[in-house]
C-alpha cells in the first residue's frame, strides 16, 4: 500500500533534524573513540564530571557490543532516515514493505537505546551518563514515536481507516509522550543516585 496523498513534511522535517543531530553525536563519539585508543589515559573533552562523561562507556564491552565501537552504528544508521527523508520531500512514495523495514530499523535502535540507557545506568562497570550518548537517545526516543504513529496513519500497520485517522490525530502528542520519556530516564536517574539536575547545573554554570 503507498502512502497517504498528503506528503509527511514535518515527520520528514523531523527525521532529518534527528539525523543531523544523531550523526554529529556518532561523529564526536567516533573522534572520542580515536582519542582514547591513542592515549588512554588522557581525559577526553567529553568527560564532564565523574558522573558525566564517555570515557568509562567507550572502554567498555557494551561500548562495542557487535565487536567494533557503537558509534559506527550511528555514522552509518543515521544515513537511513536522512535519504527517506529527502526522498519524501522531493516526493518520493513507498511501497508498505519498504515502510515496515523502515519501522523496524527504527525499532531496533529504539531497543538498542533502551539496553544501552539500562547498561549506564545499572551495569556494575558503568554507573556513568554518556554526553553524547544522551543527545543519541534523545533523538531517537522521539524519532521512535514519530516513526510508529506515522506508520500506522499511512497504513504500514493497518488498512482500518478509523485507526489511521485516530493516528493522524495521536501525531500532536508525540512531543508529549517524548517529554514524558525523557521525565522517566531522568527518574530513573535520580533513583540510581546521580543527580542529573545537579550535574547539569554545575556543568553549564
Amino acid at each position: 500500500m503507498s502512502e497517504q496523498p498528503t506528503r509527511p513534511v514535518v515527520f520528514a522535517v523531523w527525521l532529518i533534524i534527528a539525523s543531523v543531530v544523531g550523526w554529529f553525536a556518532a561523529f564526536q563519539l567516533t573522534v572520542e573513540k580515536f582519542v582514547l585508543l591513542e592515549n588512554p589515559q588522557e581525559a577526553l573533552s567529553c568527560d564532564l564530571s565523574p558522573f558525566v562523561q564517555c570515557s568509562t562507556n567507550l572502554g567498555s564491552w557494551q561500548g562495542e557490543l557487535f565487536g567494533f565501537p557503537n558509534p559506527l552504528l550511528g555514522l552509518t544508521g543515521w544515513m537511513a532516515p536522512l535519504v527517506v527523508a529527502v526522498a519524501v520531500l522531493a516526493g518520493a512514495r513507498f511501497p508498505r514493505w519498504f515502510w515496515a523495514v523502515f519501522g523496524a530499523g527504527i525499532t531496533a535502535a529504539f531497543v538498542f537505546i533502551c539496553w544501552l540507557i539500562g547498561q549506564s545506568l545499572y551495569a556494575t562497570n558503568l554507573g556513568v551518563l554518556c554526553p553524547w550518548c544522551m543527545i543519541t537517545w534523545a533523538v531517537v526516543i522521539p524519532t521512535f514515536f514519530a516513526t510508529m504513529v506515522h506508520l500506522t496513519r499511512n497504513g504500514t500497520f493497518t488498512g482500518n481507516e478509523k485507526v489511521k485517522a485516530t493516528a493522524e490525530k495521536a501525531m500532536v502528542w508525540v512531543p508529549l509522550a517524548t517529554i514524558l520519556a525523557y521525565a522517566f530516564i531522568i527518574l530513573l536517574i535520580q533513583l540510581r543516585g546521580i543527580d542529573f539536575l545537579g550535574e547539569m547545573v554545575r556543568i553549564l554554570f
